[in-house]
């Protein structure tokens, strides 16, 4: 049988937290590997000095390898093998872009949270519909 991969888009919080626990469990019932993928969208600071921009990037981007890096050893204590990626740009291209260089054969997003999240679940079933007409690939919303 072959094995599957599985992508979890995650950013931190309680809502990637639980995406990560399924996307573990998932890829331990399964026997897939996983990737974890964190995006640096800096869109909302479109407006501000570039200086600026440099030094928020630079702060995202050790915030994220820090977060794959939990994310990885919460999957290795599971038994499973787990890659990261940390990617520039717009969120709707980076995990349609990454699914397809990795081969993923599943894509995990995680639920909205009610009012902090960039995404209102009806949106986000919008976009999972979009990534599986563009890419093929099956996406699941825990």
């Amino acid at each position: 049988m072959l094995m599957g991969k599985i992508l979890c888009a995650t950013r931190g919080g309680e809502a990637s937290l639980h995406a990560q626990n399924a996307a573990i469990a998932l890829a331990k019932k399964r026997g897939d590997e996983l990737a974890f993928l964190y995006i640096i969208d800096l869109k909302f600071l479109d407006k501000t000095a570039a200086p600026i921009m440099v030094d928020v990037e630079n702060e995202l981007a050790q915030l994220g390898n820090f977060l794959l890096l939990v994310a990885k050893e919460r999957a290795s204590e599971a038994g499973v093998k787990t890659d990261a990626l940390c990617r520039k740009g717009s969120v709707r291209t980076e995990i349609k872009e990454a699914a397809l260089e990795i081969g993923a054969t599943l894509i995990v997003l995680g639920r909205p949270e009610e009012k902090s999240s960039t995404f209102q679940l009806s949106n986000l079933q919008t976009f999972a519909d979009e990534i599986k007409a563009e890419t093929g690939v099956e996406v699941q919303i825990v």
